[in-house]
């Protein structure tokens, strides 16, 4: 091969590697993903589910039925707490969270998309081979979430707009003087089931002073309503194909501190659609940042 015919096959090939960079930049990632749709009931599907999930690797940690016709298990893996205990705040990252929803006659079973959580939580790997795990064990028809979706980077940095919180600006809910009084005083308060907010799970990130918690959050009274996971869900979740899988909200607790994601950071990152004004809109659930941030420090407070 002469000089020149090698030189022309080099460029080549750095152009065909500079596209396909380029297409995988542009991937767009969208909040969830629809595994399967169709006859059944909920018990019927989430038991098989649950033994699909278990059967690829995956562990439930646990479920939670926010209202009727809904349930969600929460999963885990060695993998994804591999990922979550080499990045900041990883224990955010720790979870899946897998949907089983009736609308419209049918049954709806769906999941967050690892890829695009990887992404808006800053995770240290992308959890790709998590997403193909979820796929085996549950299908997948189609990402969902947002019409158009967005680029990794985009998610990387993502906030609903100016002047609202990025991911490295959660709530600080309370401090302790260690991670191990920390732990074990929130996981107390949490089991306790006070002011409406009862434990749904705790994941310990392994080598690291890091826990997660799922939380379940139900008003005592009309007057909490803005806090109510049932509330805040009938004005966001409207559309036909449900986002069920937005629950529950996490806790974190990292080292001696405990953490939460502001509410307006992590609503809009599975709803980057919702509009800020009209019917449906986060206009309609404006107190609920301040109420769930309120509610969380009351309850885990030292």
């Amino acid at each position: 091969m002469n000089a020149v015919a090698f030189k022309n096959i080099f460029l080549s090939a750095l152009l065909l590697l500079g596209i396909g960079n380029a297409m995988a930049a542009d991937v767009l990632l969208k909040p969830f993903v629809l595994g399967s749709k169709g006859a059944g009931t909920v018990a019927e599907k989430t038991g098989q589910a649950k033994a699909a999930l278990e059967a690829n690797g995956f562990t439930v940690v646990g479920d939670y039925s926010p209202y009727a016709d809904a349930e969600i298990l929460v999963v885990t893996s060695d993998e994804l707490k591999k990922n979550a205990a080499g990045s900041e705040h990883g224990g955010f990252g720790a979870i899946q969270r897998v949907a089983i929803t009736k609308s419209n006659n049918e049954v709806q079973v769906s999941y967050t998309n690892p890829v695009y959580m990887a992404n808006v939580y800053r995770m240290k790997g992308d959890l790709s081979s998590v997403a193909a795990q979820l796929g085996t064990a549950l299908g997948r028809m189609e990402e969902f979430g947002s019409e158009k979706g967005m680029t990794a980077s985009q998610a990387r940095k993502y906030h609903y707009m100016f002047g609202m919180e990025y991911f490295d600006e959660p709530s600080l809910l309370a401090e302790y003087a260690s991670y191990e009084e920390a732990v074990q005083s929130v996981d107390a308060k949490l089991s306790a089931n006070k002011n409406g907010v009862t434990k749904v799970y705790r994941v310990d990130i392994p080598g690291k002073k890091e826990s997660v918690f799922g939380v379940a959050l139900k008003a005592p009274t009309e007057a909490g309503k803005y806090m109510d996971d049932r509330f805040i869900m009938s004005e966001i979740d409207f559309h036909d194909v449900k986002s069920t899988a937005h629950l529950p909200c996490e806790v974190l607790v990292s080292d001696n501190k405990v953490y939460a994601l502001y509410a307006r950071f992590r609503i809009a990152i599975n709803f980057p659609d919702l509009s800020m004004m009209g019917k449906n809109s986060f206009m309609n659930i404006m107190k609920t940042p301040d109420a769930i941030r309120d509610v969380l420090q009351k309850t885990v407070q030292k």
